[in-house]
């Protein structure tokens, strides 16, 4: 009789936890004998995985964040090792969360194959890393071209599976029962803010957008503001800093897709929002701002000249940038308008996120990675 197989996931945030939740959907559809186990929050919890550790306190923003959150971080990689020496997988599967995962990579040190899903962004910054991914990654799976080249660049297999939004990102609902249910008015123009899904950043960039909303209310009356709320964080923490402003406004909890679908334009926070965005065919700015001792850590480690992963799909920039210094209400607010006043200007930008969203790939993305790593586990 085989032996049942045993497979860790391990995530850190948010968009990762989604990403996760699919992919272990996926394996168990293809083997329902298979079991997972591993750390990740509700989408993973979702696809049938036992969680060992949530995530819920585990993101970071900075380089004091993770000074923080260090003995936690220590803490968590001691219960994986020791989980993998009693349960005795047959992988482990990294999913993003490049900075505890590579790590974790090293500690386990080829004691199991161990198998990335969602590269570590060292095409960005710290390339040097990928001497840690050669040494110490049984497997690599990444989701755009532009990393499959990067890869095999410096020697290492590697495949592409497209991107798994493209299957994910979508709103059921119709638009104008969506308008209706969530007591929009049509006739208003309606800007969705995305202000991320860490609390560090809701804190930063919220108020920043919140402002930004101002400026364009002041140019268009009656504009409707709403906010895509991450479902991980608490309501609190949004409606004590929209009090302060007055605008015609609403927090949605966990319906992003639905609130793109009804937004004529969107602010939207650096990271996976911005291709959830450009998949739903949306016109938007990208805006991102840390804390200034961070940021000045961070930026020289920075090799490329753009950080929104649209534009660094599209090999140029097609989305504008509103980046820490740059972020500031007046610019935003401008380059918003520019785009619900001049409908050329909007359409350009939406032909330029359609060409983008092809080259994402073709739906299924997830269960083509199931395969590989099924496949990888047999041999």
């Amino acid at each position: 009789m085989e032996k049942i197989k045993k497979l860790f996931i391990v995530c850190g945030e948010p968009s990762g936890d989604l990403l996760a939740g699919d992919l272990a959907q996926e394996i168990k559809k293809l083997d329902p004998t298979i079991q997972i186990a591993g750390v990740g929050g509700a989408f993973l919890k979702k696809s049938g995985t036992e969680i060992f550790y949530d995530i819920k306190e585990l993101s970071v923003m900075g380089f004091f964040d993770v000074l923080k959150k260090l003995p936690r971080f220590f803490g968590l990689k001691q219960l994986i090792l020791r989980k993998i020496n009693t349960d005795k997988p047959d992988a482990i599967i990294f999913v993003d969360f490049s900075g505890f995962n590579l790590r974790l990579a090293k500690a386990i040190n080829k004691r199991i194959p161990t198998i990335y899903y969602v590269s570590p962004q060292v095409w960005a910054s710290r390339e040097n890393r990928v001497n840690c991914i050669r040494d110490y990654i049984s497997k690599m799976i990444v989701l755009f071209k532009f990393e499959e080249e990067f890869y095999k660049k410096h020697g290492i297999k590697v495949h592409c599976v497209g991107h798994p939004l493209i299957s994910l990102v979508h709103s059921n609902a119709d638009k104008q029962e969506l308008l209706k249910n969530l007591q929009v008015n049509p006739p208003q123009k309606v800007i969705a803010l995305l202000p991320g899904s860490r609390k560090q950043e809701i804190r930063i960039l919220l108020p920043l957008m919140l402002k930004t909303a101002q400026l364009i209310n002041k140019n268009i009356p009656d504009t409707q503001f709403i906010i895509a709320k991450s479902p991980n964080l608490d309501t609190r923490i949004y409606q004590d800093e929209c009090k302060k402003y007055n605008l015609n406004l609403k927090i949605i909890d966990g319906k992003t897709y639905d609130c793109l679908n009804i937004a004529d334009f969107c602010l939207v926070c650096s990271g996976t929002a911005t291709l959830e965005t450009a998949i739903m065919e949306k016109p938007f700015v990208i805006v991102y701002k840390m804390n200034l001792f961070n940021y000045l850590l961070y930026r020289p480690q920075v090799k490329i000249p753009c950080i929104g992963i649209i534009n660094i799909v599209a090999g140029r920039k097609i989305v504008p940038e509103y980046i820490q210094f740059n972020a500031r209400p007046e610019m935003i607010a401008r380059a918003a308008l520019e785009f619900l006043q001049n409908p050329a200007q909007a359409k350009q930008m939406l032909e330029d996120l359609a060409s983008v969203k092809l080259s994402l790939g073709i739906p299924g993305a997830a269960e083509r990675a199931a395969k590989i790593i099924l496949d990888f586990l047999k041999k």
